[in-house]
């Protein structure tokens, strides 16, 4: 069962997300918070599998409570994807810096938020589909001038090859593709790669693939 929390100052909202969710046979809401604040505490009391996040919220914005619950190592294992009006919000770069697992907007198609609940809770990152490479390539125009990475050091050529990739935000289906091997191959470089980075899921890998270097601003194309 995958366990849910939702966070976001207006109840209308709260309560079709829940009724959504409550609808599905792997999914539960754990609890609901109105506030930053809130969401942290209950994030702590809760242990849900996800947070649903919105950005702008009383007390303790989304992006405070985010960067409280990504940096706890207690909440290892809790997911954040922050809800947004806008698909290129301005808070999206920085939500995604802290540690989100990514973004939705709030009108995004039902079946689109259960896909999306799933795949968080899988290992995967999620931006919305169609603003993928955009959001990358605005992040990349923001971020700052790439620092050495030592850390890169830990990696074989292939998986430095497979984190440029991710950085330029294709799926490991598509990585699979261009290096001619298997999607389960892909996969698996994928999750070395973030275990050897210490990087929570593939926003945080495209993050640390800008800031090292990696890829630059202007590969996309």
């Amino acid at each position: 069962m995958i366990r849910v929390l939702l966070a976001d100052d207006q109840q209308l909202v709260r309560a079709g997300f829940r009724a959504l969710l409550d609808a599905q046979p792997d999914v539960e809401v754990a609890g609901e918070a109105a506030n930053g604040a809130e969401a942290v505490r209950l994030a702590r009391e809760l242990r849900p599998d996800i947070a649903l996040m919105d950005i702008r919220m009383p007390v303790l914005d989304g992006l405070a409570a985010t960067r409280t619950i990504t940096g706890d190592p207690g909440l290892a294992a809790v997911k954040v994807v922050m809800l947004t009006t806008f698909e290129l919000d301005e808070y999206v770069f920085e939500a995604i810096r802290s540690g989100a697992s990514g973004f939705l907007v709030k009108d995004t198609e039902p079946e689109e938020l259960l896909r999306a609940v799933r795949a968080v809770v899988a290992g995967d990152a999620l931006l919305s589909p169609g603003v993928t490479r955009r959001l990358i390539a605005e992040f990349a125009a923001r971020s700052k001038a790439p620092e050495a990475a030592a850390e890169l050091d830990r990696l074989t050529e292939r998986e430095r090859e497979v984190m440029a990739l991710v950085g330029l935000g294709l799926s490991n289906e598509e990585i699979a593709r261009r290096l001619v091997v298997s999607p389960l191959t892909a996969k698996t470089h994928v999750s070395r790669t973030m275990i050897k980075l210490g990087a929570r899921d593939r926003a945080q890998l495209v993050v640390l693939a800008y800031e090292s270097g990696l890829v630059r601003p202007g590969w996309l194309g």
